[in-house]
């Protein structure tokens, strides 16, 4: 398979994941006390939005480039 085919596989795969899962969340431990001998941390999650703009544009792009990669074979 050529690397436009592939790079057009991966593209589709990450747009059709931003389609569903809205966008990247992940998690962090902050310290909330620490003094002396007692320490206590919370569990904080973030997500970082991915436009639905960004999903397209991934789809679309992926889609041309695995044409245009099946086409030179």
């Amino acid at each position: 398979m050529k690397i436009l085919a592939v790079i057009g596989i991966l593209l589709i795969v990450v747009g059709v994941a931003a389609f569903v899962l809205h966008g990247i969340s992940y998690t962090t431990r902050e310290k909330v006390v620490d003094i002396g001998p007692i320490h206590m941390s919370a569990d904080k999650t973030k997500t970082i939005p991915v436009g639905p703009i960004v999903g397209g544009a991934a789809l679309v792009s992926g889609i041309v480039l695995l044409v245009l990669g099946l086409k030179k074979s």
